[in-house]
């Protein structure tokens, strides 16, 4: 598997962050600088590579003429970390997935090896393609030591790589952004365009090469940086639902940022439109898992697979809405999970005690992800299991919907069982009291929270 970095595997350009690290190890002055380079960077961010780009990458070797190889290498390491940060969020997942198949990984870029050496060994990659300085001295000549990685080089280096380690390049995967990766691209038996830039958008359409993504979940369009969340987060509002009144309380809680698991129980459909009004409040994009048949829905379907829904086919591979759970909280997502799985039917609906799947404590086990639990109360009122459509009829006496949003819970790990259990009853604590004990309930009652006919 090859991965170039800039725009591919970092969300940008690695070079401002390389500069910063020259100076505070004293290889470059405070204000040197080539010229032009802030303006090319910002446009590369937005744009892609750009043989102005390129001219700055090749112009770097003359710069670093007479500079120690020691200190280049020390802020090779300094930047590391921070250019760890500027990863894609969902890059880890898929770095993963090829871990896992057996697949060695290879940084492929055209940046110089001594600075981005530092990353692939932070990331656990097993080998790097870039380009080398020549050395003489303990300091650097100005020259190149062999081609400059761009382009037909780039494929070269790669052929070679694989060629010295008897890997197979019809079986091997490449990632890039960039319409002049297109040589190692077309080499290898599984080329990805990578958050392409126009002209590799084209290239890819023409010659059927998936187009991906590593900065949101698969399924998800943006643009300038907003997702259908951002547009749904103002139908998600209470006075939408004049029908219902809402009690919310405790969203505060909710981590800002980071992995977070959201667990609620299930009294109605109408319990979408409650977590709909919480995750707006977040002001982040969220996920859920709902059933497969919500996203086998015309319309529906496709609107719900956009906001960044993962399907549960019971039918299908068992535990495959987990892994792309697990891959949505690695990559620093919230997740919003009904552990109930569907909403209690009949004598069930009424019972005190809930009991929940296992899939929210296996996630939280496998990503470290806390869980929040939240109390749903009062949505079977507005939409009753029987019913076929929510009771909107109603905006003169409208039935109050309560949500209890709880503090963050760290399960132990070690007995799924017994961690699902302590979920459920952390989403038990926040219902009122009444829903502690077991009502009185007649026929009617019964008749109420059985589906339809």
């Amino acid at each position: 598997m090859f991965v170039d970095l800039d725009r591919t595997l970092l969300r940008g350009a690695s070079g401002p962050v390389l500069h910063e690290a020259l100076v505070e190890e004293g290889v470059l002055a405070p204000g040197q600088r080539l010229p032009g380079d802030g303006v090319v960077y910002a446009l590369y961010d937005r744009l892609g590579e750009s043989l102005g780009v390129i001219a700055l990458a090749r112009a770097a070797a003359l710069v670093m003429r007479g500079r120690p190889v020691d200190a280049t290498r020390r802020a090779g390491k300094r930047a590391a970390e921070h250019l760890a940060e500027l990863v894609q969020p969902w890059a880890h997942g898929v770095l993963e997935s090829h871990r896992r198949a057996g697949q060695q990984l290879v940084l492929a870029t055209t940046s110089p090896h001594d600075l981005v050496g530092p990353l692939a060994d932070l990331l656990g990659f097993d080998g790097v393609v870039a380009t080398r300085y020549e050395v003489a001295d303990g300091s650097y000549t100005g020259r190149l030591a062999g081609r400059f990685t761009w382009g037909p080089a780039k494929r070269s280096a790669a052929v070679a790589w694989a060629r010295d380690r008897g890997v197979s390049l019809a079986a091997s995967h490449a990632y890039s952004d960039s319409f002049y990766d297109l040589p190692l691209l077309s080499a290898v038996g599984h080329p990805h365009a990578l958050n392409p830039d126009p002209r590799l958008a084209a290239v890819a359409r023409a010659r059927r090469w998936p187009v991906e993504r590593w900065d949101r979940a698969p399924g998800v369009p943006s643009l300038c940086g907003l997702e259908p969340y951002h547009v749904a987060r103002v139908a998600f509002r209470p006075e939408v639902f004049p029908y219902a009144r809402f009690d919310i309380a405790g969203v505060s809680g909710i981590p800002s940022e980071g992995p977070v698991l959201v667990a609620a129980n299930h009294r109605s459909y109408f319990d979408v439109v409650a977590l709909g009004i919480v995750a707006a409040r977040l002001g982040r994009p969220v996920r859920f898992l709902a059933k497969q048949e919500l996203f086998d829905a015309p319309v529906v379907g496709v609107l719900a697979r956009s906001l960044g829904g993962i399907p549960v086919d019971r039918t299908g591979e068992r535990g495959a809405s987990l892994v792309e759970a697990a891959a949505a909280l690695r990559a620093g997502e919230v997740v919003i999970v009904l552990p109930q799985g569907t909403i209690p039917r009949g004598e069930a609906f009424f019972d005190p005690v809930l009991v929940g799947r296992t899939g929210v404590a296996r996630l939280a086990a496998e990503t470290g992800a806390p869980v929040v639990p939240v109390g749903l109360w009062g949505t079977e009122h507005v939409w009753p299991r029987s019913g076929r459509l929510p009771r909107v009829a109603g905006v003169l006496r409208p039935p109050t919907v309560t949500v209890r949003v709880g503090s963050p819970m760290v399960l132990v790990g070690s007995d799924i069982v017994a961690d699902t259990a302590a979920v459920m009853a952390a989403i038990t604590e926040l219902l009122p009291a009444e829903a502690r004990r077991r009502p009185q309930v007649t026929e009617a009652d019964v008749a109420r929270a059985r589906p339809p006919a």
